[in-house]
C-alpha cells in the first residue's frame, strides 16, 4: 500500500480488467519463477518499523504531517493514521555487520527525528498499540491526508457493507464500533524482510509460519486498548477485525478473512500469489495501462507487475510474500510482520536477530519443522501466544505442549545461534543479541508483562491517567535503549 494512488470510483468494468491484468501478471510470474530470472546470489536483509505520535502528557499527538515535515528524511514516511509514521532502514547483509547497522542506523535516525518532531509537539514512541488512544480517535477525522487511506477505507467499507466491529475478550472486554478502518492505524508494527530464491521461499515463508506464536509470545508489546487490558499482543485480533471486510454472513460460509494466517504449508511462491487472486476479490483495481507483462519478459526486461503487486499489498498475510525489482532485477521476500514495534531499538533488533538466525537454520535444515507440525497447531500457537504473551504454552513437535519461554530457551537459541552463524554474522554480535531474547525468557519479563505489571501498581488511579503516567515513563526509558527485561 505504498502505491500514491487518487481517490476514485471503480465500476464493474474496471474491475474485470483488473481481474484479466493480475490473472495476466500472474502468468508471467509463473513463467518468471520457471525462468530463474531472479537475483538470488547474496541475500539482503531488511527492518521497518511503525511508530506512534504523542503529546507531553502521553496522549495521541495527530501530527504525523507536521512531524514529517520537521523530520525531512525521506527514510520516514506518512502511515494511515495521524498519530503515526513509519522508518524504512536501509536493507543490509548480516555478513557485513547488518544487525549492528540497522541498530546504528535506527538509534541515530530515531534520535534525530525525536529531536525535531519535539519541536512540533510530536513524540515518538514504538509499541504495538497506542495506550492512550480513546473512541475519539477512532474516527475517519483522523486518518492520514494521503488520497489512498480514504481509498483503501472507502474500499472495506464498501466490501463489507456495515461498520466495522471491533470485539475482543482478554482480562477485560471490549466491543466498539467504527465507520472506517482507522482501528488498524492502532496497530503499529517491526517488519523484518528477507530474501531469498524461488526455490528456497517455500522453505523461508513456512519456517516463518512455524515460529510466529514463539516471535508472539516472547516479543508482545501491546496489551491495553482503548483504555482496557486485553490481550499481551492485542494488534492481533485487532487488526483481523479492523480489516474484514466480510459481513457475518459471509464468515459463516467460510469466506477467507484478508488479514490471514493462511490454511496450509506452501510448495512454492506461486501458491501463495495465485490464493490471492482465487480467493480475495480486488479493493484497488487500478489497471497500469503503460506496461504488457508479457511484451516487456519476452523483450528481455523485468516486468513491474504493478497488478499483482498492489492486490498483494492489500492481502494482509502476517508473513507476506514480496515481488520487488532492485536495479532492474527481481527478488523474492518474505516480509515476517508479527511482531509489535519497541520497546527499544535493542529489543527490536534482538527480535530481528532471533528471527533472522531461527528462519534460516530451520528453512535450511534437513528435516523441515513443518513436516513434523500440522499448520493448525501453527496457527493455534500464534493466536495463543498472541492472547497469553510470554506465558503462553506452546504445541512443539517432539516436546508436547511445553512453555514458550522453556522452548527458547532450551531448544531454540542454539538453533538461532546456528543460523546466524550460517549468514556470517560476528560471533560477539549473536551472542549479544540472543543474550537479551535468553535474559527476556529467564526473568518473563517482555514490553506487554512490564506494561501490564506497571498498571497493576497504579490501580487505584482513573485508568487513562494510569495509562498516560506509565505511558511517559515507558518512553523515557525507551530512549536509554537498556532492554526491557532490566527495567524495574
Amino acid at each position: 500500500m505504498g502505491e500514491e494512488v487518487a481517490l476514485q470510483e471503480f465500476t464493474p468494468a474496471d474491475r474485470t480488467r483488473y481481474r484479466e491484468k493480475v490473472r495476466r501478471c500472474l502468468d508471467v510470474f509463473e513463467r518468471m519463477l520457471r525462468e530463474a530470472r531472479f537475483d538470488t546470489d547474496d541475500p539482503m536483509t531488511g527492518l521497518e518499523v511503525e511508530l506512534n505520535l504523542v503529546d507531553e502528557l502521553g496522549d495521541p499527538a495527530l501530527r504525523n504531517a507536521a512531524a514529517l515535515e520537521a523530520i525531512a528524511d525521506p527514510d520516514f514516511q506518512t502511515e494511515l493514521g495521524q498519530f503515526n509514521i513509519e522508518i524504512n532502514v536501509a536493507p543490509a547483509k548480516l555478513r557485513e555487520g547488518g544487525l549492528s547497522v540497522f541498530e546504528e542506523t535506527l538509534r541515530r535516525s530515531l534520535n534525530d527525528a525525536e529531536r525535531k518532531s519535539a519541536a512540533v509537539g510530536a513524540h515518538l514512541v514504538m509499541i504495538g498499540i497506542l495506550p492512550t488512544l480513546d473512541e475519539g480517535h477512532m474516527g475517519a477525522h483522523t486518518l492520514s491526508a494521503n488520497p489512498r487511506y480514504a481509498l483503501l477505507s472507502d474500499q472495506i467499507l464498501a466490501a463489507r457493507g456495515e461498520d466495522i466491529t471491533i470485539a475482543i475478550t482478554g482480562k477485560e472486554r471490549l466491543r466498539s464500533t467504527s465507520e472506517s478502518i482507522i482501528p488498524e492505524a492502532a496497530c503499529t508494527s517491526t517488519q523484518l524482510h528477507v530474501q531469498t530464491s524461488p526455490d528456497q521461499f517455500a522453505a523461508y515463508w513456512n519456517a516463518s509460519q512455524a515460529i510466529s506464536g514463539i516471535q508472539l509470545a516472547i516479543g508482545a508489546n501491546a496489551p491495553y486498548l482503548l483504555g482496557k487490558e486485553l490481550w499481551r499482543e492485542t494488534r492481533i485480533p485487532l487488526f483481523e477485525q479492523a480489516t474484514d471486510t466480510r459481513s457475518v454472513e459471509l464468515k459463516a460460509q467460510g469466506v477467507r478473512p484478508r488479514v490471514w494466517f493462511g490454511e496450509r504449508w506452501i510448495t512454492s511462491v506461486f501458491d501463495l500469489f495465485e490464493e490471492n487472486v482465487r480467493y480475495f476479490p480486488a479493493l484497488l483495481p487500478i489497471v497500469d495501462d503503460a506496461e504488457d507483462p508479457l511484451k516487456v519478459l519476452e523483450a528481455g526486461g523485468t516486468p513491474n507487475l504493478s497488478e499483482m503487486r498492489l492486490h498483494n499489498g492489500t492481502i494482509y498475510r502476517w508473513n507476506r510474500p514480496v515481488y520487488d525489482i532492485t536495479r532492474g532485477v527481481p527478488h523474492l521476500r518474505v516480509e515476517n510482520r508479527v511482531l509489535a514495534a519497541g520497546p527499544t531499538v535493542a529489543d527490536t533488533v534482538a527480535n530481528a536477530a532471533f528471527y533472522f538466525g531461527l528462519v534460516r537454520y530451520l528453512a535450511e535444515h534437513d528435516r523441515p519443522l513443518w513436516s513434523q507440525m500440522s499448520f493448525s497447531a501453527a496457527e493455534e500457537n500464534f493466536h495463543l501466544a498472541a492472547q497469553q504473551g510470554i506465558d503462553a504454552q506452546v504445541y512443539w513437535p517432539g516436546l508436547g505442549q511445553v512453555r514458550a519461554t522453556e522452548l527458547v530457551v532450551r531448544r531454540l537459541l542454539p538453533m538461532a545461534r546456528a543460523g546466524l552463524d550460517a549468514w556470517g554474522v560476528p560471533g560477539a554480535e549473536s551472542d549479544r543479541l540472543l543474550g537479551i531474547i535468553e535474559q527476556r525468557c529467564l526473568s518473563g519479563v517482555n514490553g506487554a508483562e512490564w506494561f501490564a505489571c506497571r498498571m497493576g501498581d497504579r490501580a487505584d488511579q482513573d485508568r487513562y491517567d494510569a495509562l498516560r503516567a506509565t505511558l511517559l515513563e515507558y518512553r523515557e526509558r525507551m530512549h536509554t535503549n537498556e532492554p526491557v527485561h532490566t527495567w524495574t
